[in-house]
């Protein structure tokens, strides 16, 4: 199997392209095709031939999405549908990565992959909006929302949560925010296994359990060994440019059916402080 990843120096991308075994894996970072030009997309697939591509590609900075609309469009749904029509010209099959923030979170239940898309925010329209134009372009695509993504080499919650411990003796986070911690390196997993197995439609993929941020930060410290207080406190009083979804677990019934197994988020917690002191040397 030959596979094109676009995106492939983000913080999935890396933990994509070591976990092909036996296929041929080229990996595009924004230098080597910019999503935003349909020209450049279609000729990176025309030089790759792939048989499968993986649209890892976004622009993730939710607070800075609000500021920078028309570049979060640009990226998030004009360059997934470039990739798109670059797959169905090459007659290749698609997996493109999307997010639990095309959902309003309000539910008080884990959303199935049917439950309508309401997002709050400028980056949760422009990927809501990738969703629908890659299901017109290539109705047999894959889409893969996942959430709260974390792993090595890139920024995320629990590197940030770790940074600032090193200079507070307590930290606030909120605790009226849940949803599903997601490991890079479990979700590439998943995404190389749905791949293998043709998988169509949407899926939900993310780490087994839910959790508040207040829990996953308090969850790191311990993990980690150190001994900083968390206290809990409220979004009313932690105001960011972008709405957060209050509650965004996704429901695992999707992957299940695909046979796909997800560890429990404490677990890849454990994995992934590990990876990072390794890295560290």
């Amino acid at each position: 199997m030959r596979v094109t990843i676009f995106g492939a120096t983000g913080l999935l991308g890396r933990a994509l392209v070591p976990e092909w075994e036996k296929d041929e894996v080229i990996g595009l970072g924004s230098r080597d095709a910019d999503v935003r030009d349909a020209g450049q997309v279609r000729a990176a697939v025309e030089r790759t031939q792939p048989d499968w591509i993986v649209n890892a590609a976004a622009y993730t900075d939710v607070d800075g999405c609000e500021s920078n609309r028309e570049l979060a469009f640009a990226v998030n749904s004009q360059g997934a549908a470039n990739i798109a029509a670059s797959a169905k010209a090459g007659g290749a099959q698609l997996i493109s990565l999307s997010t639990d923030y095309v959902f309003d979170g309000l539910s008080t239940e884990p959303y199935p992959t049917t439950a309508p898309r309401a997002p709050r925010s400028v980056y949760g329209n422009s990927k809501a909006q990738a969703e629908e134009r890659i299901a017109e372009i290539l109705p047999t695509a894959c889409i893969v929302r996942t959430s709260w993504l974390f792993g090595v080499g890139g920024k995320c919650f629990p590197d940030t949560i770790l940074q600032l411990a090193e200079k507070r003796p307590a930290l606030d986070v909120v605790d009226d925010q849940r949803g599903s911690p997601t490991y890079a390196t479990d979700l590439a997993r998943a995404i190389v296994a749905l791949c293998r197995r043709r998988a169509t439609g949407i899926v939900h993929v993310t780490n087994a359990g839910d959790c508040s941020w207040f829990e996953f930060a308090r969850e790191i410290m311990s993990a980690a060994g150190l001994n900083v207080l968390i206290r809990p406190t409220t979004s009313e009083k932690f105001v960011r440019p972008a709405e957060r979804p209050k509650y965004s677990v996704l429901s695992p019934r999707s992957r299940e059916q695909y046979g796909v197994v997800m560890p429990h988020w404490k677990d890849a917690l454990r994995n992934y402080l590990a990876a990072r002191r390794e890295s560290q040397g």
